[in-house]
Protein backbone atom coordinates (compact mmCIF):
# COMPACT_ATOMS: atom_id res chain seq x y z
CA UNK A 1 0.00 0.00 0.00
CA UNK A 2 3.07 2.37 1.07
CA UNK A 3 3.91 1.73 -2.54
CA UNK A 4 1.14 2.51 -4.31
CA UNK A 5 0.93 5.08 -2.39
CA UNK A 6 4.41 6.73 -3.42
CA UNK A 7 3.35 5.46 -6.78
CA UNK A 8 0.21 7.77 -7.00
CA UNK A 9 1.86 10.55 -5.79
CA UNK A 10 4.55 10.85 -7.93
CA UNK A 11 2.40 10.49 -11.08
CA UNK A 12 0.65 13.46 -9.39
CA UNK A 13 3.54 15.70 -9.29
CA UNK A 14 4.29 14.47 -12.51
CA UNK A 15 1.10 15.26 -13.91
CA UNK A 16 0.96 19.11 -11.85
CA UNK A 17 3.82 19.72 -13.53
CA UNK A 18 3.14 19.02 -17.33
CA UNK A 19 0.38 21.07 -16.47
CA UNK A 20 2.37 24.08 -15.29
CA UNK A 21 4.22 23.37 -18.45
CA UNK A 22 1.10 23.10 -20.80
CA UNK A 23 0.44 26.74 -19.22
CA UNK A 24 3.63 28.63 -19.45
CA UNK A 25 3.94 27.30 -23.08
CA UNK A 26 0.24 28.52 -23.46
CA UNK A 27 1.08 31.89 -21.62
CA UNK A 28 4.15 32.49 -23.92
CA UNK A 29 2.12 31.64 -26.91
CA UNK A 30 -0.35 34.33 -26.02
CA UNK A 31 1.68 36.78 -25.55
CA UNK A 32 3.80 36.52 -28.80
CA UNK A 33 0.69 36.09 -30.68
CA UNK A 34 0.23 40.10 -30.84
CA UNK A 35 3.94 40.38 -32.26
CA UNK A 36 3.42 37.50 -34.51
CA UNK A 37 0.31 38.99 -36.13
CA UNK A 38 2.24 42.45 -36.51
CA UNK A 39 5.18 40.82 -38.06
CA UNK A 40 2.91 38.49 -40.41
CA UNK A 41 0.90 41.98 -41.27
CA UNK A 42 3.83 43.59 -41.61
CA UNK A 43 4.98 41.16 -44.88
CA UNK A 44 2.21 43.26 -46.94
CA UNK A 45 4.40 46.08 -46.77
CA UNK A 46 6.85 47.78 -48.85
CA UNK A 47 9.46 48.21 -45.56
CA UNK A 48 8.48 45.52 -43.50
CA UNK A 49 10.99 45.59 -41.39
CA UNK A 50 10.79 49.39 -40.38
CA UNK A 51 6.70 48.07 -39.95
CA UNK A 52 7.51 45.08 -37.26
CA UNK A 53 9.74 48.00 -35.81
CA UNK A 54 7.51 50.78 -35.44
CA UNK A 55 4.69 48.41 -34.54
CA UNK A 56 5.66 45.95 -32.02
CA UNK A 57 5.90 48.44 -28.93
CA UNK A 58 2.07 48.82 -29.80
CA UNK A 59 1.28 44.71 -29.75
CA UNK A 60 -1.09 44.56 -26.35
CA UNK A 61 -3.54 47.57 -27.70
CA UNK A 62 -3.36 45.85 -31.54
CA UNK A 63 -3.55 42.55 -30.51
CA UNK A 64 -4.88 40.79 -33.64
CA UNK A 65 -6.81 43.85 -34.92
CA UNK A 66 -6.12 44.64 -38.43
CA UNK A 67 -8.80 47.87 -37.79
CA UNK A 68 -6.23 48.35 -34.41
CA UNK A 69 -3.45 47.78 -36.66
CA UNK A 70 -4.04 49.87 -39.34
CA UNK A 71 -5.14 52.88 -36.77
CA UNK A 72 -1.76 52.65 -35.22
CA UNK A 73 0.51 52.60 -37.85
CA UNK A 74 -1.42 55.71 -39.21
CA UNK A 75 -0.84 57.60 -35.77
CA UNK A 76 2.46 56.40 -36.01
CA UNK A 77 3.14 58.47 -39.43
CA UNK A 78 1.44 61.16 -38.28
CA UNK A 79 3.44 61.37 -35.37
CA UNK A 80 6.90 61.12 -37.44
CA UNK A 81 5.19 63.49 -39.84
CA UNK A 82 4.59 65.91 -37.19
CA UNK A 83 7.93 65.61 -35.84
CA UNK A 84 9.63 66.16 -39.43
CA UNK A 85 7.72 69.57 -40.30
CA UNK A 86 8.72 70.97 -36.48
CA UNK A 87 12.54 70.07 -38.09
CA UNK A 88 11.96 71.64 -41.23
CA UNK A 89 10.75 74.60 -39.75
CA UNK A 90 13.65 75.12 -38.06
CA UNK A 91 15.73 75.28 -41.04
CA UNK A 92 14.72 78.35 -42.09
CA UNK A 93 16.91 80.04 -39.59
CA UNK A 94 20.13 78.61 -40.17
CA UNK A 95 22.98 79.94 -40.66
CA UNK A 96 24.05 80.77 -44.49
CA UNK A 97 21.23 78.96 -46.35
CA UNK A 98 20.83 79.71 -49.53
CA UNK A 99 18.52 81.45 -51.48
CA UNK A 100 17.10 78.30 -53.19
CA UNK A 101 17.64 75.92 -50.44
CA UNK A 102 15.20 78.80 -48.02
CA UNK A 103 13.04 78.82 -50.93
CA UNK A 104 12.72 74.90 -51.04
CA UNK A 105 12.64 74.94 -46.97
CA UNK A 106 9.92 76.97 -47.11
CA UNK A 107 7.94 74.65 -49.85
CA UNK A 108 8.58 71.78 -47.88
CA UNK A 109 6.84 73.62 -44.55
CA UNK A 110 3.87 73.64 -46.53
CA UNK A 111 3.32 70.58 -48.17
CA UNK A 112 4.37 68.77 -44.90
CA UNK A 113 1.79 70.70 -42.99
CA UNK A 114 -0.56 69.75 -45.57
CA UNK A 115 0.53 65.83 -45.33
CA UNK A 116 0.14 65.85 -41.33
CA UNK A 117 -3.46 67.31 -41.97
CA UNK A 118 -3.87 64.71 -44.65
CA UNK A 119 -3.10 62.08 -42.07
CA UNK A 120 -5.32 63.55 -39.32
CA UNK A 121 -8.15 63.34 -41.20
CA UNK A 122 -7.05 59.95 -42.11
CA UNK A 123 -6.82 58.66 -38.35
CA UNK A 124 -9.89 60.34 -37.30
CA UNK A 125 -12.26 58.88 -40.44
CA UNK A 126 -10.54 55.59 -39.76
CA UNK A 127 -11.03 55.59 -36.27
CA UNK A 128 -14.96 56.28 -36.74
CA UNK A 129 -15.53 53.05 -38.10
CA UNK A 130 -17.29 50.39 -36.38
CA UNK A 131 -18.94 47.07 -36.66
CA UNK A 132 -21.34 48.68 -38.05
CA UNK A 133 -20.02 50.30 -40.98
CA UNK A 134 -20.56 47.72 -43.74
CA UNK A 135 -21.34 47.52 -47.61
CA UNK A 136 -21.39 50.94 -49.60
CA UNK A 137 -20.48 52.91 -45.83
CA UNK A 138 -17.72 51.02 -45.30
CA UNK A 139 -16.16 51.35 -48.56
CA UNK A 140 -17.40 55.38 -48.59
CA UNK A 141 -14.88 55.79 -45.88
CA UNK A 142 -12.31 53.70 -46.75
CA UNK A 143 -11.96 55.67 -49.95
CA UNK A 144 -11.55 58.78 -47.88
CA UNK A 145 -8.94 57.41 -45.94
CA UNK A 146 -6.67 55.63 -48.42
CA UNK A 147 -7.21 59.28 -50.65
CA UNK A 148 -5.91 61.28 -47.95
CA UNK A 149 -2.81 58.91 -46.71
CA UNK A 150 -1.91 58.64 -50.70
CA UNK A 151 -2.05 62.23 -50.83
CA UNK A 152 0.02 62.54 -47.89
CA UNK A 153 2.62 60.77 -49.87
CA UNK A 154 2.62 63.06 -52.48
CA UNK A 155 3.16 66.07 -50.10
CA UNK A 156 6.03 63.91 -48.84
CA UNK A 157 7.32 63.19 -52.38
CA UNK A 158 7.18 66.73 -53.17
CA UNK A 159 8.76 67.96 -50.70
CA UNK A 160 11.97 66.23 -51.26
CA UNK A 161 11.60 67.26 -55.16
CA UNK A 162 11.55 70.92 -53.92
CA UNK A 163 15.51 69.81 -53.45
CA UNK A 164 16.53 68.07 -56.50
CA UNK A 165 19.37 69.04 -59.09
CA UNK A 166 23.05 69.37 -57.65
CA UNK A 167 22.68 73.35 -56.65
CA UNK A 168 20.55 72.08 -53.94
CA UNK A 169 23.13 69.80 -52.52
CA UNK A 170 23.97 70.63 -48.78
CA UNK A 171 23.28 69.41 -45.19
CA UNK A 172 20.02 71.55 -45.40
CA UNK A 173 19.30 69.05 -48.34
CA UNK A 174 20.33 65.97 -46.67
CA UNK A 175 18.95 66.66 -42.88
CA UNK A 176 15.51 66.90 -44.54
CA UNK A 177 16.29 63.88 -47.16
CA UNK A 178 16.78 61.52 -44.36
CA UNK A 179 13.73 63.07 -42.13
CA UNK A 180 11.28 62.68 -45.28
CA UNK A 181 12.55 59.95 -46.44
CA UNK A 182 11.67 58.03 -42.93
CA UNK A 183 8.29 59.55 -43.17
CA UNK A 184 7.75 58.61 -46.58
CA UNK A 185 8.41 55.33 -45.85
CA UNK A 186 6.45 55.04 -42.51
CA UNK A 187 3.41 56.41 -44.50
CA UNK A 188 3.74 54.11 -47.46
CA UNK A 189 3.32 50.90 -44.93
CA UNK A 190 0.75 52.61 -43.38
CA UNK A 191 -1.28 52.88 -46.60
CA UNK A 192 -0.58 49.22 -47.29
CA UNK A 193 -1.67 48.24 -44.17
CA UNK A 194 -4.70 50.31 -44.67
CA UNK A 195 -5.48 48.63 -47.95
CA UNK A 196 -4.78 45.10 -46.31
CA UNK A 197 -7.72 45.73 -43.80
CA UNK A 198 -9.97 47.15 -46.14
CA UNK A 199 -9.33 43.64 -48.78
CA UNK A 200 -10.59 42.07 -45.74
CA UNK A 201 -13.14 43.95 -44.69
CA UNK A 202 -14.66 43.93 -47.73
Amino acid sequence: MAKLGFFSLAIFFFFHLCLAGIADSATVTRHSKPTDFIKTSCKATRYPALCVECLSGYSRAIRQSDHQLAITALSVSLNRAKSAAAFVGKLTKVKGIKRREYQAVKDCIETMGDSVDRLGQSVRELGQLGRRSVGQDFIWHMSNVQTWVSAALTDQTTCLDGFAGRYMNGNVKNAIRRRVTHVSQVTSNALALVNRFAAKKH
